[in-house]
């Protein structure tokens, strides 16, 4: 059973910054893809990055790249999302998931196979 567990949210002003992370109990033989979404209040979750078993390819939303960056550490089994000059916008709880099926970066939400409980992320203006 997987178990992805994320950390790091909270509330922060215009301008800030926040590094979410993601510990995944996973044991899987082969590579998997882990990406971020985030849900706001009364809309669908959204794509935000997505990183490679390697890590050598990564892919944002657009509102995401210049100011989030995606990594993973495959020992410890685990995924960060550097987020920086944070928006109001990005206001949302932000999940963490894993993709096994396919090694293809993926922005389908339907494409991951596993999803954490999510941590809510506040900017305030």
């Amino acid at each position: 059973q997987v178990q992805l567990v994320e950390s790091g949210g909270g509330l922060v002003q215009a301008g800030g910054s926040l590094r979410l992370s993601c510990a995944a109990s996973v044991h899987s033989t082969s590579g998997y893809v882990m990406g971020w979404f985030r849900q706001a209040p009364g809309k669908e979750r959204d794509f935000v990055a997505a990183v490679t078993w390697s890590g050598s390819s990564t892919d944002y939303t657009e509102s995401a790249k210049g100011r989030f960056t995606i990594s993973r550490d495959n020992v410890k089994n685990t995924v960060d999302l550097q987020m920086n000059s944070l928006k109001p916008e990005d206001t949302a709880v932000y999940y963490c998931a894993v993709r096994f099926s396919n090694s293809a970066l993926s922005r389908n939400r339907y494409a991951y196979d596993a999803w954490g409980q999510g941590t809510q992320v506040t900017v305030s203006s």
